[in-house]
This record gives structure tokens, C-alpha cells and sequence, in this order.
């Protein structure tokens, strides 16, 4: 009867630890002693994670593959077969939806509490659970505040300030198809003011450019170091230069927008507890104020952050402007991603010189038409605008699946240099592309200049 009664408990005690075991939170189970990041993110970023997340779980170990946010797709798409990722780590939105679209990431429900459904407009997490929001990002415009001072250079507000001729020679940006959150830039102000309009504004800026980098982490470089005066980025570069002391500040223009800075779960990850420590870690107070260090410097998703955040600093759930103007629509922009870096490239990376020269004899020729009343200068000036604004396919045709079919292949190849040899089709594409480019601001440069003479 003792034993009998000794046996009933000893299973009661056991079905009690079992029941707390299976309640206990997916992060709170033993953690494996590894785990694999693939992230597009800086070690400014990174590192700070790493060290504190190490701290906490001292039996883990974290190694960081640092990528591009299109090679890492790439990476996690090719090793799919073998994968030893854990974590996909990175800003822009539709590289989590091309991955969630493979079947390559794997559902999770985050515990951590105190974080909102949506910022702004915007989900947070992903609604069908694959990938989660751990900060919040705005695109805009940062400037060294002794560059603009010694050359005289108006403070830039909007992205209409920088298509004004006092900016030629002044601006930085990278090309989108090297930079994720570059081309969330892009895809904003197409968004926001329209496939024609949008494109319009970019090569008129793309004529004031001084240098298109080769990665985004450039352009901040480049106005820290007042190589140029002004850059375009993505707001934590503007706001961690500014807090680390260097004479630069930063502005969201009215046409942006507010979209989250994702993590996600790898399918089949090696590490999953380890990897939903991590991810519960970025969403705990520790980790949200850890955004908040001025070398990282992004915006919290917990607006309970925000009391430890600088005077300074914006808080996007007080303050309801930013990215207000554009409701970003993730989908668009992911059935269109490839085509839009192309034409960026065709149009703009590629073709700075031949663009500079048509942007800058227009704003010559509209220079000396101020004060003067010339119909025909005014005609010739109008063509050449339209020429440089011209984009060699339509709106319809940039997400029609029968027309741009290469760009969403898996043979579609992103060209780091215009020599790069790219599949037939591709080629044909982008080749009768760049000839409308080219004769185009090769057309607009000579009417401006004819404008120029008659003015004269």
C-alpha cells in the first residue's frame, strides 16, 4: 500500500514537472550551444547584440555571417538543401515575403510583451506569423551641417530640395540593387509620387549626384567625412553618426515611409531554441534599449523605449507625421524589386555622366532664363525635362508577369558593374533600355544648350 501510494506521488510530481516543462516558454527550454545569424547588418549593430545576448546565455554561441540583404537571400535560398542558418536579420520587408514565398522560413509566435500590432499604418509582424518587427525604419535625407555652412548650401527638408542645381556635385546615394534598404528608398518615392513623377524625381537628383557607393555604409561615411554633402539613407545612419559627434543631422521627408526591421526563423534551423531566445531578446526591454545605443540608434517597436530615448529623438507613436504621406505596399514592391534596381542601374548608376550633363545644361539654360520672357527657350527647355524624365516602360508593364518574367527568374542576374555578362534575355531587356537612355539625355543636353544660345 506505502509503495502503491509512493508510486502515485512520484508520478504526480512527475506529471506536474512535465506540465510546467510544456508550459515554460519555447525560449526557456535548454538552449543548443550555437547559433548562425545571416544578417545585412553592420558589426555596430551586430555586435552589441552578440556581446549582450553571450552575456545572458553564456552557453551560446553566436557567429554572424555579415551579407548584403540580396546575397543573403541568395545564401539562404542556395544552402536551403543543407541549411545551417538560424536567422535571417535585415531591414527590408520584401526580402523576408521573397523568402516566406520559397517556404523557407519557419512560423513563430513572439511572447514578449508591451509591443503593438501595428506602427503607423504598418503590421509590425509579419500577419501570417514568418517573419517579426523588432525596430522600425524611415528613409531620408542626412547632411554635414560645416559642408552645407562652407559652401553656402541650403539645409535640405525634401526630396524636391534636391533636385535644385546648389546640389550638383553635393549629393551621395547607393545604387538599390547593393542596398536593401536603399532600394526601400527608391520604392518609396515611386509609391509616393508615382511611377512617372517618382522616376522623374530620381533622375533629376541622380544629376546632382557626386558618387553612387558601392554599399549603403558609404553614403554616411561620405557625409561624416565631407567627401559630399549631403546623403541619402536610411535614418539610423543619420541618427547614430549625429549621436557618435559628427556634424551631421537628419530629416524625414513628407514623402516617406515607416516599415519594420525584420528577423525570421530559417526553415529546418540547426538552433531553433537558440534562435527563439534570440529573437525574444531583441523584443525585451533589454533588448529595445539596447536600439537606443548612439552606434545603433534605431526606433523601438515597445513605445514604453521611447522614455529612455534622447529629447531629440523621434518617437513614431507620438508623433504620427512620419510616414504618414506613403502607405507602403510590401507586394508591389516585391513583384517589381528587380525591375525597378535594373532600370535604377540602366538609367541612373550606369549612365551618371551622360545624366549629369543633360541635368546640368538644363538647369544652365533655366538659369539664364530667369528674369526673360523666350517662348522658344521655354519650349526647348520643357523637351529636354521630358526627355531626362522619360522611362523606357510603363508602370503596368514593370509588374505585368508576361513582360518582365526575366526579372522575377531564377536566371535574372544583378549586374555589380555594367560589363557583367547577364542571361540573353536580360540582356536584350536592359540593352534596349540603356539606347533609349542614352539618346535620350544625349537629346535633352542639346536642346538645353540650344536653349542656352538662344538666351544668350
Amino acid at each position: 500500500m506505502r509503495k502503491q501510494r509512493f508510486n502515485y506521488c512520484l508520478w504526480t510530481v512527475g506529471a506536474m514537472l512535465l506540465a510546467i516543462f510544456v508550459a515554460m516558454p519555447y525560449h526557456a527550454n535548454a538552449l543548443e550551444d550555437k547559433l548562425v545569424i545571416v544578417t545585412s547588418y553592420p558589426k555596430d549593430l551586430t555586435g552589441p547584440f552578440k556581446k549582450a545576448f553571450e552575456a545572458r546565455h553564456p552557453g551560446v554561441k553566436v557567429e554572424v555571417l555579415q551579407k548584403k540583404t540580396s546575397a543573403a537571400v541568395k545564401y539562404i535560398q542556395e544552402t536551403a538543401q543543407g541549411n545551417t542558418s538560424d536567422l535571417m536579420w535585415a531591414s527590408a520587408p520584401d526580402a523576408f515575403e521573397v523568402l516566406k514565398g520559397d517556404g523557407l522560413l519557419a512560423r513563430y509566435t513572439p511572447k514578449a510583451k508591451g509591443i503593438p500590432k501595428y506602427i503607423g499604418s504598418y503590421p509590425i509582424n509579419d500577419p501570417d506569423g514568418y517573419y517579426i518587427g523588432f525596430a522600425a525604419s524611415g528613409y531620408g535625407i542626412m547632411w554635414n551641417k560645416r559642408y552645407l555652412k562652407a559652401k553656402k548650401i541650403p539645409v535640405p527638408k525634401e526630396w524636391e530640395d534636391l533636385k535644385n542645381p546648389v546640389y550638383h556635385g553635393h549629393v551621395g546615394m547607393s545604387a538599390p540593387s547593393r542596398s536593401g534598404t536603399t532600394h526601400l528608398t527608391v520604392e518609396t518615392v515611386l509609391q509616393g509620387e508615382g511611377w512617372e513623377k517618382g522616376w522623374a524625381t530620381w533622375k533629376e537628383i541622380g544629376g546632382n549626384l557626386k558618387m553612387v557607393t558601392e554599399r549603403s555604409f558609404g553614403v554616411p561615411e561620405g557625409v561624416n567625412s565631407g567627401d559630399f554633402g549631403v546623403g541619402i539613407v536610411i535614418d539610423f545612419f543619420g541618427f547614430s553618426s549625429k549621436a557618435t559627434g559628427f556634424p551631421v543631422d537628419f530629416v524625414y521627408p513628407t514623402v516617406t515611409t515607416l516599415v519594420p526591421a525584420n528577423i525570421a526563423i530559417v526553415k529546418d534551423a540547426p538552433h531553433p531554441q537558440a534562435a527563439a531566445a534570440f529573437i525574444e531578446f531583441l523584443l525585451s526591454i533589454e533588448g529595445q534599449e539596447l536600439l537606443l545605443d548612439p552606434a545603433i540608434r534605431r526606433l523601438p517597436v515597445n513605445p514604453a523605449t521611447y522614455a529612455k530615448a534622447p529629447k531629440d529623438f523621434p518617437n513614431p507613436f507620438k508623433d504620427k507625421s512620419i510616414g504618414a504621406a506613403v502607405k507602403f505596399d510590401v507586394q508591389l514592391s516585391k513583384s517589381r524589386y528587380n525591375i525597378v534596381n535594373s532600370l535604377f542601374d540602366v538609367m541612373i548608376t550606369y549612365r551618371r555622366q551622360d545624366l549629369a550633363k543633360a541635368v546640368k545644361a538644363i538647369q544652365d539654360a533655366e538659369a539664364a532664363l530667369t528674369g526673360k520672357s523666350n517662348q522658344q527657350a521655354v519650349a526647348l527647355i520643357k523637351e529636354a525635362r521630358a526627355l531626362v524624365a522619360a522611362v523606357p516602360i510603363s508602370e503596368a508593364e514593370a509588374v505585368d508577369a508576361k513582360y518582365p518574367g526575366v526579372f522575377t527568374s531564377d536566371v535574372f542576374k544583378k549586374r555589380k558593374k555594367p560589363g557583367v555578362k547577364v542571361p540573353p534575355r536580360q540582356a536584350e531587356v536592359e540593352e534596349k533600355w540603356d539606347a533609349f537612355t542614352k539618346k535620350n539625355y544625349a537629346e535633352a543636353a542639346k536642346k538645353a544648350k540650344k536653349a542656352l544660345a538662344v538666351l544668350k
